[in-house]
């Protein structure tokens, strides 16, 4: 039934992808009604005004539409054309994060631009998949078939991960690797080479885990939160109890009660929980269905470029929708218990304007590819009734 409307909206002149589009904008609606509702009580006590990071998450949503509608409006190639430069970019906000970055909860994560931060991790984020979708296109051969070509990718994504590390910040690491590692999957580099990377990658996270005892014990509290309720495994039972509450259809919108100081950063990282303790099973299987018709339709928009041969636009869409794939997972797995807690917005969802505005960014350059395809399209089908015309008349 998609296909058959696809098909039926393409031939009417569709210009994007309304699905994908439908899957945006619902998060966007459903984001800033849940960071409302979350956020009621936090921002009363503390400036008196119940509506002060709903307004704030407002004009956060129009400044990322904004900067997404400009982004749309930029050529994929110019886009390809500033890789090294982008590639830059996020290396120097990486270090400029950690000289002059603004500190909370032990980590350096925002610089600081007077009315609002910026996450570098976030930006950077955006720039290396650019780069290495850029990357992938001119060496893909070489990929496939030599261990230099291969291995490259992996100097870059050793320097971005050692400067997250410094901050710290471990679920971006997570994300960037797991993103880089799936580009080059999908490019078609030989399946052994991976398991060699991964050996690598699992011994050097386990290091990780063990080398800082708080990590530690992060990792036994997600095991048995229950255990230690009321310190490490606090933030992790408190939103259980907010899943358990929500039932089939919730305690409906605005009644939940973990939000009442209860459940640490309820509007920021744990907002899922909220949701499904206010709109109940139901609330959050509907917003994973909408997370995972984006990632579908981004995929789908990836595999239709490559069949067309351009690979830049195919691994730029491949990247952008494993990071929104796997950024989804992961917050919501660790809302759930499935995974240790982690510091990770939940994308279009969560409070925050540098999460949003990069999520909007990315989701315009999915359109960009989506839309210079069709627009293809239409220019091939004018030349060929062009000609059958010319053909016709003589």
């Amino acid at each position: 039934m998609l296909a058959r409307w696809e098909k039926r909206l393409s031939t009417q002149g569709q210009v994007t992808d309304g699905w994908l589009l439908l899957a945006t904008f619902s998060l966007l609606v459903v984001g800033w009604i849940m960071v409302t509702s979350a956020s009621s009580e936090i921002a009363t006590s503390l400036t008196g005004n119940p509506y002060y990071f709903s307004i704030r998450h407002g004009v956060f949503v129009l400044c990322s539409i904004f900067f997404g509608l400009v982004a749309l409006c930029i050529p994929l190639e110019r886009w390809r054309s500033w890789g090294p430069g982008l590639l830059l970019l996020g290396i120097v906000l990486l270090i400029a994060v950690l000289l002059i970055g603004h500190e909370v909860n032990g980590s350096k994560r925002w610089i600081p631009l007077g009315i609002a931060n910026i996450q570098a991790s976030e930006v950077a984020k955006l720039c290396l998949i650019v780069y290495f979708a850029d990357y992938l296109q001119r060496y893909l051969p070489e990929v496939r078939r030599d261990w230099g070509a291969f291995l490259r990718p992996f100097v870059v994504l050793g320097v971005y991960v050692a400067l997250l590390i410094f901050e710290p910040d471990y679920g971006a690491v997570v994300v960037i690797g797991g993103c880089m590692m799936g580009m080059l999957l999908m490019s078609g580099a030989p399946l052994g080479r991976f398991g060699l990377v991964m050996i690598v990658v699992v011994a050097a996270g386990g290091l990780l885990a063990v080398a800082e005892p708080y990590r530690l014990e992060r990792i036994t509290s997600f095991a048995n939160p229950w255990a230690d309720q009321y310190s490490s495994g606090y933030q992790l039972t408190q939103a259980l109890i907010a899943f358990g509450r929500g039932h089939w259809l919730g305690l409906g919108l605005g009644n939940s009660v973990q939000k009442l100081f209860y459940l640490p950063e309820a509007h920021t990282d744990f907002v899922f929980a909220v949701l499904a303790e206010e709109l109940g099973l139901v609330g959050a299987v509907g917003v994973v269905c909408l997370f995972a018709l984006l990632v579908f339709r981004g995929l789908r928009i990836g595999r239709k470029a490559e069949l067309r041969g351009w690979a830049f636009s195919a691994y730029l869409c491949y990247g952008i929708s494993l990071v929104f794939g796997a950024q989804a997972f992961i917050n919501i797995a660790v809302s759930t218990g499935m995974l240790p807690t982690k510091g990770l917005t939940l994308p279009l969802l969560s409070y925050g304007g540098s999460s949003l505005a990069v999520s909007c960014v990315m989701v315009a350059l999915l359109l960009r590819v989506d839309a210079e395809m069709r627009a293809k399209m239409r220019a091939t089908q004018a030349a060929r009734q062009a000609k059958k015309q010319e053909r016709g008349e003589r």
